[in-house]
């Protein structure tokens, strides 16, 4: 359905959640090094993740340059950012589109954001929270994405 790419994630518990996440709506999980924790098998990740781990399509890369080389950058790729105006349910999504979300503590790092700004989405907030939990944000965007493209889909 869609491909969700985490670059360098920090919270194992967030990765296993966002594995389920992925499952639940039968797409692939993009994981990009170095991680803030061990290996992808640690037990907080399969815990969040719970026994839907096994059973998801889930990829591993070094760095990013080796995501791109396999996944090219074009304009369905679409970058997750509290650094931009362009409101995440502005634009049209479609099915296998790419959805990118940076590190809990710092985000996506500007010579990502600076490949595609026109495909730098927010989530508004209303106060001056600084950023909502990635899981959260994953989950607003996909559920968005389905939204539109739900006709495609078979339940």
């Amino acid at each position: 359905m869609f491909n969700i790419v985490l670059h360098e994630p920090r919270i194992p518990g967030n990765v296993g959640t966002i594995g389920r996440l992925a499952f639940a709506l039968n797409s692939k999980l993009h994981l990009i090094k170095p991680y803030g924790f061990g290996e992808i098998t640690e037990k907080e990740v399969r815990r969040a993740g719970l026994d839907y781990w096994y059973n998801l399509e889930v990829f591993e890369y070094e760095n990013i340059e080796e995501f791109w080389k396999l996944n090219p950058l074009n304009d369905r790729h679409f970058f997750a950012t509290t650094k931009t105006k362009n409101l995440y349910f502005d634009k049209g999504f479609k099915e296998n589109d790419y959805f990118y979300f940076g590190r809990e503590d710092a985000g996506l790092p500007e010579n990502i954001l600076e490949k595609s700004p026109n495909t730098n989405i927010t989530i508004p907030m209303t106060n001056s929270a600084r950023s909502l939990n990635m899981a959260n944000s994953v989950s607003i965007i996909c559920y968005e994405a389905l939204r539109q493209n739900i006709g495609s889909f078979k339940f």
